[in-house]
């Protein structure tokens, strides 16, 4: 089981890493874009950018048809009160997927050779989004008192999305 707020930041450190990993590579490789042959690849990354920040909020609605985050967790179900979850360092821990830096890295650096080297910033794109998430799903636990969490216990009953919430004060491992 992980926290539903470090998953989101575990995905924006994967983001970040990916960044890390093929931008140096394809800068070195194709070398660093001149300001005047660079104005293409940044129109499609500053919209994408603003789609992904736009996504992340409007996910925060009660909206239905925009796949609302506010309803998902707001079906959350709570944790039995014997669970013993998982440490904040383990659950973070957790959270991060080496395979998901690998995902992101292969497509961007093949685009990055073989296309663009500004290619190499396209995980950025994700950043917004999940940073929106993240947010509101921090408030919504503060304001709520709970902690979210993401995952499945043997013998628990499921939410929508597998969403379980659990006390503040709540023992952890």
């Amino acid at each position: 089981m992980r926290r539903y707020v470090h998953n989101e930041l575990a995905t924006i450190a994967e983001a970040l890493c990916a960044v890390a990993i093929s931008a140096p590579v394809a800068f070195g490789v194709r070398g660093i874009p001149k300001a005047e042959s660079a104005w293409w690849p940044i129109t499609v990354l500053i919209p994408l950018s603003v789609g992904s920040t736009v996504s992340g909020v409007l996910a925060c609605t009660r909206s239905t048809r925009l796949g609302s985050e506010k309803l998902d967790l707001e079906r959350a179900v709570p944790v039995a009160p014997d669970t013993v979850l998982p440490t904040s360092g383990e659950s973070l821990l957790r959270s991060l997927a080496l395979r998901s830096v690998a995902f992101l890295v292969v497509p961007t650096l093949v685009a990055a050779l073989l296309w663009e080297p500004l290619m190499a910033l396209i995980p950025l794109a994700l950043v917004p989004d999940r940073l929106a998430r993240a947010t509101y799903a921090a408030y919504w636990e503060r304001r709520h008192g709970i902690m979210l969490w993401q995952g499945h216990l043997p013998d628990q009953p499921l939410g929508k999305g597998e969403y379980l919430y659990s006390s503040v004060r709540q023992l952890t491992s």
